[in-house]
């Protein structure tokens, strides 16, 4: 019998990366392309998505079956997932009108977010937002588009997420998952219905603009002759609707069942847990799951690797430059000394509001602070603090979904940052919790094959996911450093109430 293999490809903030998984669901192949992401003013963020999203994607794909000697004629299912709810303008041929707006970090539409509160009443928005409005939502966002870029939003024949996106330029079909439609697109998307909102559409764009609504796993086309010649895939290869990132990860991670919550540390931090109620509370976010008829608690953060990478940028220079000329990668050497330092980093405690936040705060305008600097203390200290900071916003989250009757049992870390052991122990050592990973550890490009699979039959259904998945390393927190953590976290929340009208101010 002809061997299958399964094509997954995530499209990430500073890194693409894609998988061939064989018919056992074991990654026989991978490939990785960097690249950058513009920031060309205070809260704006910008991708191209033509030469970055889909050339990535194309490169991936070659590279692949290059390397691996595979025939496309054996690939069974492609999919694709990308940052979450992003924001581009596309016209009839599906080529972008503009750079793309990313996910949560890019922060631009202020304005408009006031905007559709003054409109609808903070009644409404929490309504049918089930949540306040913060920076990861796309209508703001289009509206910015109409009044920044109005030339754009004219001549707009698709207001599309970075998944829909992709999807398209290897189908010609204009899709995006539930999942994503019900949670970034809100009130786009009507969730009764299953179709686009007949009463608030019409307040953004025309209902034509946007995408159709599918389940994750819908084989919603197959690869075209255009796309085909572009990404070395076969004419007429299956391709699944697409997912977010963080969607697509929980899936590889084994978040499967209520109970199970996965910490996405990736650029921004990410939480999802499956959940048997919708949990109604202004702090964090609440909606439905990828996998149909569930519920799920989730949250999400502005900067977790971001920070680290301005660490890098800005503190640790010579590593880079030592990485750039050979030498170990560049975070790695950045960890060098943090096991000399303490739980609390001597007294020095930092908020990681570098691009403003989104839960639980869920405030725009909330700025990065160094607190406790003194003369003792090194570069080291203030990476140890970044890390914390995480740590203690990790906690958070936490007993919110506590305080909400959604406790997790099994808590699994995903996304770049479970690399470094140093952070992972402190992650657990502050919330007094036992972090899990997953031994296959590539996320949301793993999740998409895994879907893939799902979508032609070959896994039946997603709970037998878990028959695939192995756990990797756990940490098990230190209860004395957890009893000292618990006072510095207190301070770290209470700085962020003490300087959040001086953040405003400026």
């Amino acid at each position: 019998m002809k061997k299958k293999y399964f094509l997954g490809v995530d499209i990430g903030t500073f890194e693409s990366k894609g998988l061939l998984m064989d018919e056992n669901c074991a990654v026989i192949a991978t490939h990785a392309e960097k690249h950058t992401m513009e920031n060309p003013k205070p809260n704006h963020f910008e991708m191209d998505a033509e030469t970055i999203w889909w050339g990535d994607f194309c490169k991936i794909s070659k590279a692949l079956l290059a390397e691996t000697g595979i025939s496309n004629a054996e690939i069974a299912c492609v999919g694709v997932s990308t940052m979450g709810a992003g924001l581009v303008a596309v016209d009839e041929n599906c080529m972008p009108l503009m750079k793309a707006i990313p996910y949560g970090i890019d922060a631009r539409a202020e304005k408009e977010i006031e905007y559709m509160y003054e409109k609808y009443g903070e009644d409404e928005v929490i309504q049918f937002n089930g949540r306040p409005l913060c920076a990861n939502d796309v209508p703001p966002k289009i509206l910015w588009i109409k009044n920044n870029l109005p030339e754009v939003y004219e001549k707009a024949h698709k207001f599309l997420t970075g998944s829909s996106f992709m999807t398209a330029k290897l189908t010609d079909r204009y899709v995006i998952d539930r999942f994503l439609g019900y949670g970034g697109f809100t009130p786009l998307y009507d969730p009764d219905a299953g179709t686009v909102s007949e009463k608030y559409c019409r307040d953004f764009c025309r209902p034509e603009q946007l995408a159709e609504l599918h389940d994750n796993t819908d084989i919603v086309g197959t690869v075209t002759a255009k796309a085909a010649a572009q990404t070395g895939l076969l004419e007429g290869t299956p391709v699944i609707t697409g997912a977010d990132d963080s969607g697509a990860e929980a899936i590889s991670t084994g978040i499967l069942e209520v109970g199970d919550l996965m910490i996405q540390i990736g650029s921004t931090l990410y939480f999802i847990g499956i959940a048997d109620h919708l949990a109604h509370d202004r702090r964090i976010w609440s909606g439905g799951f990828l996998i149909p008829k569930t519920n799920s608690v989730q949250g999400g953060t502005n900067a977790a690797g971001t920070l680290t990478r301005w660490y890098r940028d800005h503190l640790f220079f010579d590593a880079l430059a030592l990485e750039k000329e050979g030498g170990p990668d560049a975070y790695e050497t950045m960890m060098r000394d943090l096991e000399t330092i303490p739980p609390g980093s001597d007294g020095l405690i930092t908020l990681p509001y570098i691009a403003g936040e989104r839960t639980p705060v869920n405030d725009p305008k909330a700025k990065g602070v160094i607190f406790g600097l003194s003369m003792q203390h090194t570069r080291a200290h203030l990476y140890h603090s970044a890390l914390e900071a995480i740590g203690y916003s990790i906690a958070d989250h936490l007993a919110i979904f506590r305080e909400n009757d959604a406790a997790p049992k099994r808590i699994f870390a995903a996304g770049g940052g479970t690399k470094n052991p140093i952070w992972m122990q402190i992650i657990a050592d502050i919330t007094g919790e036992e972090i899990h990973t997953a031994n296959v550890t590539i996320g949301a490009a793993y999740g998409d094959a895994l879907m893939a699979a799902i979508a032609v039959g070959h896994i039946e259904k997603f709970s037998d996911i878990r028959n695939y998945i192995t756990e990797g390393v756990s940490y098990k927190p230190n209860k004395k450093n957890h009893e000292i953590y618990k006072k510095y976290h207190a301070m770290f929340n209470e700085l962020y109430e003490t300087t959040k009208n001086l953040m405003h101010r400026l």
